[in-house]
């Protein structure tokens, strides 16, 4: 009896499946949505202002 069509199931523990709840929980951005076809975005936290900046290389750069 061949059992390579049956299903296969993997078991989470508890402090995985915790961590995968937050994973699912966290906004996703593609960089495309972000940069709108330029190549700098500000980004304001806790009254600071950051400048994100794709590199030619097409590496993300976060300035102060």
């Amino acid at each position: 009896m061949s059992y390579s069509n049956q299903p296969k199931f993997s078991f989470v523990s508890p402090p995985q499946m915790n961590r995968i709840e937050k994973q699912e929980a966290l906004r996703h951005f593609a960089s495309e949505e972000l940069f709108r076809g330029t190549k700098e975005v500000l980004i304001d936290h806790a009254g600071e202002q950051y400048r994100l900046r794709l590199t030619k290389n097409g590496k993300l750069i976060l300035h102060k």
